[in-house]
């Protein structure tokens, strides 16, 4: 069998990113804590490209690198959106668990920035949502993996696993699929306003405020 060569694409590029985000970062700052399982879901998505992973290669890139970058701006210290700003406010209190950071950073990235980028790729691909979803489906099965990722990494053990424990009933309180699913519902209503812009800004931030509600009551400080 012929050996896969690797070929550099623009997703390297938001690797590299996230990369230097995770040299510069305390460990347990909340930022860190997500950025490194969202690195390896990215990572992820890059050896898939490398591999032939995804019918069209060109969608795939630009949807994760879209993606991505609305993650990176807020990082690097672009303004961020209220759904972002509960993890940047709370992001090193001692009372927030990791498990806590990562769902919050998940929940504001795909809940809110997922639907804007695949807006986003529409815009730059030339085409409609229905043409992505294919390549939406793919990078959010990869994307699903972040839950197993999150209990293995950062449950904190079979002792704490237990009904009583307020870590659980957060961690079963938030659903990655069913967030993935209204992502899509919202890409398509933003995608059918496109040319009512003022619909579309009322809708993009009622959607960031609710997001970012939801992540401010992940980040509620749980007794030890």
């Amino acid at each position: 069998m012929a050996q896969l060569e690797h070929f550099t694409t623009p997703v390297d590029g938001v690797v590299a990113r996230m990369r230097a985000l995770e040299a510069t970062l305390p460990r347990l700052d909340g930022l860190a804590v997500f950025n490194r399982v969202y690195l390896a879901v990215t990572e992820a998505v890059d050896r898939c490209v490398d591999t032939g992973g995804f019918p069209d290669a060109r969608a795939a890139i630009t949807l994760d690198v879209r993606f991505a970058e609305h993650y990176l701006g807020v990082a690097e210290g672009g303004r961020p959106p209220a759904c972002w700003r509960p993890l940047l406010l709370f992001r090193r209190h001692p009372g927030v668990r990791p498990l806590q950071f990562a769902l919050s950073g998940i929940n504001a990235h795909i809940g809110h920035d997922l639907a804007l980028a695949v807006v986003d790729a529409c815009r730059t691909l030339g085409c409609e949502p229905a043409e992505l979803e294919d390549e939406f489906e793919r990078v959010g099965d990869i994307l699903v993996s972040l839950e197993e990722r999150i209990r293995e990494e950062l449950m904190p053990g079979p002792d704490l696993l237990q009904v009583a424990d307020p870590l659980t009933h957060l961690f079963g309180s938030w659903s990655l699929e069913r967030a993935r699913d209204a992502a899509w519902s919202a890409a398509r209503a933003l995608w059918a306003l496109r040319g009512l812009p003022d619909l579309a800004e009322e809708f993009t931030e009622r959607l960031d405020a609710a997001v970012g509600f939801a992540g401010r009551m992940l980040l509620t400080p749980l007794a030890d």
